[in-house]
Order: C-alpha cells, then structure tokens, then sequence
C-alpha cells in the first residue's frame, strides 16, 4: 500500500480501508463505544462515544502512522521516516516507527507542551525543536527530508494515512450498526476523509457531520469555492484541529462524502470539554471533544442514533486547567467579581461572610490595597467564584449589592 508522487492524489476506495485494518490488527486498538445517556437527552435521540482518546498514544494516528510507515518500500524505510507535529501526529509516528524498526526524526515547535515531547522521545523517536508554528516546523522537516532523503510523514495529505483513519468508520458500523449520524472533528481532513470512505462504501445513507472550530474553518470557504483554500493565521484552542488548510487528497473525499461541515466557538469547545469529564469521565483534548461542542450547540438537529468521534486525549494540564475555567464560565458557573471595600481588619472576613451565606466557593482573592486608584482607607478585591449557574451568578451579585457593596464586573 504505497503511494508515490505522481499517484498521490488517487482516490483511497474501502478495500484500501479494509487492507489498513488487516495491517493494524495486534498494533491499534479496537476502541471502546460508550453511550452517554446526559448527551442523549440533550441531543433527543441515542449518543455514543468513540473513544479514540483511549487510543495508544492518546490519539486515532498511530493507525494512519502505522499503515503508511508499514508500506514503505526496503530502501525507504532504511533511509527513515520524519515528521512535523505539535503532538498527537509526533506520538503516532514514532510509536509506528519503533514497532516496525524504522528510525524517525520528529520535528516540533519550540513552544509544544512539554508533555508530548517527553512522550513522542519515550516512543523512540529523536525530536528536534524548531520554529514557533507549526509552518515553520512543517517546513524545516520538509528541509531536512530533502537533505537526508528521508520519507516525509504528512499527517493527513497521502491516501494510506486516509485509509489508516479509515479503520475508525469500519469500528463504528461494527459496534453501533444501526448508527444514523457520524460526527467527526476535521482539522486537515484525513479522519473525516478514512471514516467517510468506509462509512459510505457499507451504509450510503448513513449521514457524516465534520465539526471545525470557528477560528480555524478552512472546509467552509474550501468547499464553496471548489478547491482548498488557505485561511491566514488560524487560531483556536483545538491544536489538534488547527489547520489553515484542508489536505488535497482528504479535500476531495470529504467534498464528495461529507454531508455537513458545521463549526462550534471557542466556548462551545469548553463546555465539551468540561462535560466530557464530568458526565462521561474521560479525559478529551479540545479538537477531540469538537463532536460534543456541534451536539451542545444544535441539540435536536442530529438524527440518531448518533456517533461522536473523541478523536484524541492529549491535553497539556496547563491548558486543561484553563480551558476547565472557561467551560465553567461558558456555563455560569465561574464568576469573576471586583470590588471596594474599607480597609480595615475584619472587612474581608465580612465580605467572605456573605459569600458563605450565598454558598458561593471562593476559587481566588486578589487584594490590592496600593493603588493610586484608590483612597487613603481603601482596598480593592477581585474575587474568582464557583457557583451553581446563572441564576446563582445573579443571586450572587444581589447578595453583595444588598450587603452594601458596589460590583464593578
């Protein structure tokens, strides 16, 4: 199942799917499919989960990874493999190397979470970091293909990693047959591109929904002029869905398979995020929780039975405590507050008092009392609360008003 230059824009057909799936017995798991009765209710219909987070690697491309690196021929393997990638791409190509013995240089930005590149050097590969953006590091792996001849790994833009991606839809129509609609999060395309082919091929009328988010939407533009289309400076939390640029092989897979391109905001992204870890206890990173953010933004607008493709959960913790805070106060249930108050001893304690009273949990306080701002008996507190959702937020504010205090935000 290799490819090469001039053939590279072949299209990927369901017998190149089932191939990748004989290749990928014992090395990818066949992932769990979990129902989520929270999601059902909200969605009108059955919700299931794919669990592709709970992948090896934390992530479904070690399965693309794998089939392209295992159809390599002798002489390409002997010269290695390299690859650019902020993280899940990084982890699957050099997991795949290592279990076929083939060397692999992985290119990541300097600012990458510092855990994916501790686990894409634990799989075995030898990581460089270069760059700020992915562009650059994208470019300085092309280089260093071109120097050394080493075989370039794109993450999506080459038919067997289309066809390794594939496997996930073959999964889905094992585990859930009568599934009505696949929900897939598409950065570049090859997920979106794998699942529609093997889906479509068994079930035509099987309805496929992909999911960008708002900031990083190039299907959208893509799609309506005909051929991919760049958008300038993409940016969204969802890293792994943070492609300027659909790929051209999955492009015109997706444009013939997909049925809907639909996108989510940054917000939506949070509240996923948050009610995959607390309703169905797993752990997503934002891109792999994008089919939860569509489902949150357009309940009842999915025919189900519904699949929801988790596609990764390699989340930096820094980000994750982050974006757990603004999915909290998507949903009403963090508040910030600012205020005065006289500085004197006990006046916190007070204020902390009729907070108590109101069951608001204190997260943060923030207490100025040197500001030119501020009068000579003054001090000024910013509060960072947990509360209950938004009428708790109001009930909140009418408490501290009613006390005497003046909210500024």
């Amino acid at each position: 199942m290799s490819y090469s230059t001039a053939d590279s824009l072949r299209t990927v057909t369901i017998d190149d799917v089932r191939g990748a799936q004989k290749m990928l017995s014992g090395v990818a798991r066949v992932t769990a499919m979990e129902g989520s009765r929270y999601l059902s209710q909200l969605a009108g219909a059955p919700v299931h989960l794919k669990c592709e987070n709970l992948q090896r690697t934390g992530s479904f491309k070690l399965r693309g990874a794998y089939v392209r690196i295992a159809g390599l021929l002798p002489e390409e393997r002997a010269a290695g493999v390299v690859a650019a990638s902020a993280g899940n791409h990084a982890q699957g190509v050099a997991l795949a190397s290592a279990l076929l013995g083939v060397r692999s240089t992985v290119f990541m930005p300097k600012g990458a979470p510092l855990p994916k590149v501790s686990a894409t050097r634990d799989y075995g590969a030898e990581v460089r970091l270069h760059g700020q953006v992915v562009d650059e590091t994208l470019a300085a792996a092309q280089e260093y293909a071109a120097e050394t001849g080493a075989v370039f790994i794109h993450p999506f833009d080459h038919p067997d990693i289309i066809a390794g991606q594939g496997t996930v839809g073959l999964e889905i129509l094992e585990q859930c047959p009568e599934a009505a609609t696949v929900v897939v999060g598409i950065g570049g395309g090859g997920l979106a591109a794998g699942i529609a082919v093997a889906v479509k091929a068994l079930r035509p009328d099987l309805r496929i929904v992909g999911v960008q988010a708002e900031g990083a939407a190039a299907y959208p533009p893509s799609l309506a002029a005909g051929r991919p289309v760049t958008v300038e400076s993409p940016a969204t939390m969802a890293d792994g869905i943070k492609v300027g640029r659909p790929g051209d092989v999955p492009f015109g897979i997706v444009g013939e398979l997909v049925d809907e391109v639909r996108t989510v905001s940054e917000d939506e992204l949070s509240a996923a995020l948050l009610l995959c870890l607390e309703r169905a206890k797993l752990v997503v990173e934002p891109a792999g929780a994008s089919p939860v953010a569509a489902l949150l933004s357009g309940p009842g607008s999915f025919d189900g039975p519904v699949v929801a493709v988790l596609s990764g959960g390699n989340v930096d913790p820094v980000l994750m405590q982050r974006v757990l805070r603004h999915g909290m106060a998507a949903q009403g249930r963090y508040l910030a507050v600012r205020l005065r108050l006289t500085d004197r001893p006990g006046a916190l304690a007070t204020l902390l008092g009729v907070l108590s009273v109101v069951d608001a949990n204190v997260l943060d306080v923030s207490h100025v009392r040197t500001d030119p701002r501020l009068g000579l008996a003054e001090a000024e507190v910013e509060l960072h609360l947990e509360t209950k959702g938004p009428a708790h937020c109001t009930e909140v504010g009418q408490a501290l008003r009613e006390a005497g205090y003046t909210v500024m935000g």
